[in-house]
């Protein structure tokens, strides 16, 4: 059973430790979150509430505890495990400092994924003024499940912006993710616009996103291009999270895509003439 030990209501701020943000992990020597070598900083809550999300952890803002079967020496014991740490920028910059040197030599940097990092917001802003500070890349992985008053504060602090692009059908992300998609695709458009540097990155689920595919291609090819799109499918890793934290699983009976699949997706945004990655 897993149980909260501070209580943070979807879409605030953390309130025990008001200067502290709250983190669940830390990622180093990451290569598929964006250019070169970076350490990952994964942020607790989000907004949404993704069906296939293979973090379900992350999704609440809380540091929680639950009880872990473990064997010792024969012995069966239940010990308690917590995610989440509380951490100031402080403590955090001196972190992900301790890479620079890996920065340096490949392009690298820092990267704030979740959950959706900007849930924490103050924090996060604080984090990124002081990276910029020492001239540290950063990238942000979000859903841009945000106000417009928040991407113009974000958009002169971060380097890279990693957008998930789940749906246009307003819908079935309504169903699928819990949110409706309007502020989302309206973030996303003004980032294009700006020509500000974006990865789409866009996760392939049959029977479910696949169908909406087209309606990607459609509004994409409305605004200036993405640095690049990735298709990420849709994969089973995280399924054993759902019942260890007891957590409703709702992807019963969705197949992952194939190889092929995933290829002929591939060549249908190349032919459109966006660089295309399959992964990543």
């Amino acid at each position: 059973m897993i149980r909260s030990q501070q209580p943070i209501a979807k879409g605030q701020q953390p309130t025990a430790k008001k200067m502290k943000g709250i983190i669940y992990d830390i990622k180093r020597f990451a290569i598929h979150d964006g250019p070169g070598i970076r350490t990952t900083v994964f942020l607790k809550g989000c907004c949404c509430d993704c069906w296939w999300c293979h973090n379900p952890e992350s999704r609440s803002g809380d540091i929680m505890t639950y009880e872990k079967d473990v064997t010792l020496d024969g012995h069966a014991i239940t010990r308690e495990e917590t995610i989440g740490e509380a951490i100031s920028e402080e403590k955090l910059l001196k972190e992900i400092l301790s890479d620079e040197v890996f920065y340096t030599q490949s392009g690298g940097g820092v990267t704030f994924s979740g959950g959706e990092p900007v849930q924490q917001k103050d924090f996060l802003i604080r984090t990124l003024k002081a990276c910029k500070a020492k001239g540290i890349h950063t990238t942000l992985d979000t859903t841009a499940c945000f106000s417009k008053s928040t991407l113009e504060e974000l958009e002169g602090l971060v380097d890279l912006f990693m957008v998930d692009l789940k749906f246009i059908d307003r819908d079935l992300h309504k169903k699928y993710i819990g949110v409706d998609n309007e502020g989302i695709l309206d973030n996303l458009s003004i980032l294009l616009n700006h020509q500000a540097r974006v990865w789409v990155r866009i996760p392939v689920i049959p029977d479910i996103n696949t169908g909406d595919i087209d309606n990607i291609l459609s509004f994409l090819s409305e605004h200036i291009a993405p640095e690049q799109v990735n298709l990420l499918p849709y994969h089973k890793i995280g399924k054993h999270k759902y019942q260890k934290f007891g957590i409703a699983y709702r992807m019963d009976g969705v197949e992952e895509p194939t190889d092929d699949e995933m290829l002929v997706l591939k060549q249908k945004f190349e032919k459109q003439g966006y660089k295309t990655i399959i992964g990543g």
